[in-house]
């Protein structure tokens, strides 16, 4: 359902931020804020669904979500969290699109700092208005991260996406997807593409290894989750997992 939480969206503060600790399995319904919202996790791991796409958020990551936009967040595993809420006219914030964003040391020490201070600096003070504008600074300095794969609009096709995201472990054939969307197979496949970018097939593996990532940050050994996303040997799991990430599977055992 979407909401508001004015209290923070009408903040005096350009940025303000808040820190919190959530159990693994919390799930944030959708909603959606007037400010754009950076979640960043120093700890633990994120599902977001926002924006056209389902993200993956391992720790040392950030999303940037806009104002306005509906989304929800899902804990896969106890996540220490900082938020915090950008008035983007404000603070000349421009990019209106979700994005995941790498997070440098110095990024990180610019969120942990604000979300400590919370809403309790005053926009006058000359050390918060330089920690701001080093961290919008920063933000636009920082890398996109390819944690997410795209979600199509049409309800039958966002139908089998939401299957797969549920049990992104488990193997279909198309004409069961197909079966499931309520369309024929060549007509599936299509709109598949036209909606996605990408085939189904493709979707699917891409899907797996941001579920890889997931269970990689979550402690699981390499090649137990080569084999559980459904991979025939560790080395085929690490290669494609390299060749899509551009780092191997153990950058991100945490």
């Amino acid at each position: 359902m979407k909401h508001f939480d004015e209290a923070r969206d009408l903040s005096d503060l350009p940025v303000y931020g808040l820190q919190d600790e959530y159990t693994p399995g919390f799930v944030d319904a959708e909603h959606c804020h007037g400010r754009a919202q950076l979640l960043y996790a120093s700890s633990g791991v994120m599902s977001v669904v926002a924006g056209g796409a389902s993200f993956v958020i391992p720790p040392l990551r950030a999303i940037w979500i806009p104002s306005g936009t509906l989304h929800e967040v899902s804990c896969r595993s106890a996540v220490s969290l900082r938020t915090l809420y950008i008035d983007e006219d404000r603070t000349g914030s421009a990019a209106r699109a979700c994005r995941v964003i790498e997070v440098s040391d110095f990024l990180k020490a610019l969120i942990v700092e604000l979300a400590h201070i919370g809403d309790g600096a005053s926009g006058n003070d000359v050390r918060y208005q330089q920690i701001v504008s080093l961290l919008i600074s920063e933000l636009s300095a920082m890398p996109t991260a390819p944690f997410h794969a795209p979600m199509p609009s049409d309800p039958r096709l966002l139908r089998v996406c939401n299957a797969i995201l549920a049990e992104p472990t488990e193997r279909r054939t198309l004409d069961d997807y197909a079966s499931l969307a309520g369309m024929g197979r060549r007509t599936f496949t299509r709109q598949f593409r036209q909606e996605t970018g990408m085939s189904l097939g493709i979707w699917c593996q891409q899907v797996r290894l941001l579920e890889a990532v997931s269970r990689l940050a979550c402690g699981q050994s390499v090649t137990t989750v080569a084999f559980d996303v459904g991979y025939e040997s560790p080395s085929a799991f690490t290669s494609m997992f390299h060749r899509f990430f551009g780092v191997p599977p153990s950058q991100y055992r945490f």
